[in-house]
């Protein structure tokens, strides 16, 4: 999965050693605000001394990140983790692209909207519409 954001907050590093196999590990999360009409933040990991070195972090800067999701379960807890695996700076930022034209479709044309339906005295029009359209809501 892919996700373009500005890197706000960079976690301090931590790490430890593995009780199962020994061996040292070291996580660098950070936090990422999408570019959306609606920002959201999300807290994103990067999990191995390899991949911390491979993709250094800048605060401030819009980056994308390609990345994996993962649940676990821990004593009935389900605990969600976003692994990145790559970082690429200089993204271009989602709130710059072209908007998505709406699509309209041929049975969206021929319905009469209420305010049309309003207008001519024809609510019939609208109910025989929308029991066209297979949808099981009873209105």
């Amino acid at each position: 999965m892919e996700l373009v954001g500005k890197i706000i907050q960079i976690l301090p590093l931590q790490g430890g050693t593995s009780t199962r196999t020994g061996n040292p590990w070291s996580v660098q999360s950070f936090i990422l605000e999408t570019q959306e009409q609606y920002p959201r933040k999300v807290c994103v990991e990067l999990f191995g001394e390899e991949r911390i070195k491979a993709n250094p972090l800048v605060l401030d800067e819009i980056v994308t990140v390609n990345f994996d999701i993962e649940s676990r379960e821990f004593n009935g807890r389900w605990y969600t983790s976003v692994r990145a695996w790559r970082v690429q700076a200089g993204a271009v930022p989602q709130a710059t692209a072209q908007p998505a034209q709406p699509v309209s479709t041929p049975a969206a044309a021929a319905a009469p909207t209420t305010s049309q339906a309003a207008t001519t005295g024809s609510f019939d029009a609208v109910a025989a519409n929308s029991a066209d359209d297979n949808s099981d809501l009873p209105f």
